[in-house]
């Protein structure tokens, strides 16, 4: 099986739409998943991913399964009087604590305790194998159990928050490393395929992480969102 996720084009977080950068983004990726033999597609509640999805359903004649736990990762954390996401950190936030590296101590951490994250990383978890399941793979222990092996190809637009999420429970690995030391761009498209080398059992291996080459084929220059300053002293997002 291929298991296609798609993050959102360039962000109009007010509106939650797309930028008209965005627009153009998103046609340049319908003109590349409409290519593809999709078996279903599933999408973000959140208006941006939906308007993503748009161009591509309509080239292709199809409808999209809106799956609310696909919407942006709703992990929160309090610091003193201050809500804030808890997968925006600084380095000096986690970087020396071990834990955060930890698959089953990351959420444990007293940061991550602090509001409902734990509750919220458990949740996707648990709906991401239950599609995965319906689809005729289940979770089990680090590996999943093949109970319909198959070719099929299904599509998930969604957000980087909730990509890494996802990611970091198929490969048991805290989504610390994934939402910190990866990027992935608006309309990137990361794909893992299903290895089943052994009759029954099956892992997922990551055949392309936020790719944007559907971008530079159109000559459409990437979008700087979910990216931070290359050097502290340049003027970009710090």
């Amino acid at each position: 099986m291929r298991l296609v996720i798609i993050r959102h084009g360039d962000p109009d977080y007010v509106h939650d739409s797309l930028t008209e950068k965005g627009w153009k983004e998103a046609e340049l990726l319908a003109d590349r998943i409409s290519k593809l033999d999709v078996t279903a597609f599933y999408c973000s509640p959140l208006g941006r991913a939906k308007d993503t999805a748009s161009l591509t359903l309509k080239k292709m004649n199809r409808e999209a399964i809106e799956l609310p736990w696909l919407q942006e990762f709703q992990g929160k954390i309090r610091k003193k009087l201050k809500v804030m996401n808890c997968w925006d950190r600084l380095p000096s936030e986690w970087t020396e604590n071990k834990d955060y590296y930890d698959y089953d101590k990351w959420y444990k951490t007293r940061l991550m305790q602090s509001k409902n994250v734990e509750k919220e990383y458990k949740m996707v978890c648990k709906n991401l194998d239950e599609l995965l399941a319906r689809h005729g793979y289940e979770h089990t222990g680090n590996h999943f159990k093949v109970t319909n092996s198959n070719h099929d190809t299904i599509v998930l637009f969604c957000h980087f928050g909730v990509e890494s999420v996802m990611l970091s429970h198929i490969f048991s690995c805290s989504p610390m490393i994934l939402w910190h030391n990866f990027v992935a761009l608006p309309t990137s498209v990361t794909t893992l395929i299903t290895e089943e080398r052994e009759e029954g059992t099956a892992v997922f291996r990551c055949q392309q992480f936020g790719d944007i080459s559907h971008l530079y084929a159109g000559g459409e220059e990437p979008s700087f969102a979910a990216r931070y300053c290359e050097c502290f002293s340049d003027s970009e997002r710090h």
